[in-house]
């Protein structure tokens, strides 16, 4: 699997660019699945308006509304009540999951749940397109500060897809997000080396190779 993993989304050019890259074609003639899930589990999201704006794309963060041939939704929550062949032949057709920010652990158990973390070693050709929280998931821990639903498990642990941890919406000149300050407090804790990113960065993963693609701020924690 090829990832794109964003703070905020498709938010310039080069992480535009970025992604057609992946693809190896235009947007326009590629085929995506957009996955909500992550919001049902944020106490600051849940269900309702924003799950309808982003699957609409309507929301602030390009994702949904990148002009892609064609989109459907992949509910994860619903997954487990109907046949594996209702919707794993999808999955394995489209060029990219496109997946929403939300609460990490949330997501992370209904990938579980739904066989979805089964499959991806076996999507080689698609692209993870995550924001926050769906690219929080593809890491190892997410780091107490962000522990929002409590999973069985008791712990913050995720994916483990790629082996560094991410902080997004690093504030930049005093605006919303997360200072700097508490992404150097978050990384001492996290255990793992760790990229703080703004709503203006990246970071592309094929492979074994990683790189940070960047019009914004961003920190890389060793």
């Amino acid at each position: 699997m090829k990832l794109l993993l964003t703070s905020a989304g498709v938010t310039n050019d080069s992480i535009r660019s970025a992604l057609v890259e992946l693809l190896g074609k235009p947007i326009e003639e590629s085929t995506a699945l957009c996955i909500p899930t992550a919001q049902y589990g944020h106490p600051w999201v849940g269900p309702g308006v924003s799950a309808w704006e982003f699957i609409s794309g309507r929301s602030e963060n390009p994702m949904v509304d990148l002009g892609w041939k064609s989109v459907g939704v992949l509910e994860l929550t619903a997954l487990p009540s109907i046949d594996d062949e209702r919707w794993m032949p999808l999955v394995r057709e489209v060029d990219a999951l496109v997946v929403a920010g939300g609460d990490a652990l949330y997501l992370h158990h209904w990938m579980r749940e739904s066989g979805l973390a089964d499959m991806l070693p076996s999507l080689s050709e698609t692209v993870w397109l995550g924001m926050s929280a769906g690219s929080m998931v593809m890491t190892p821990r997410i780091g107490r500060e962000f522990v929002g639903w409590m999973p069985p498990a008791g712990d913050d642990r995720t994916m483990g897809v790629v082996d560094f941890a991410i902080c997004p919406h690093l504030a930049t000149d005093g605006g919303p997000g997360n200072p700097f300050s508490a992404a150097e407090k978050w990384a001492a804790d996290v255990g793992h080396p760790s990229y703080a990113i703004d709503d203006q960065t990246a970071i592309r993963v094929v492979d074994s190779s990683v790189d940070v693609v960047s019009e914004g701020r961003w920190h890389h924690f060793a």
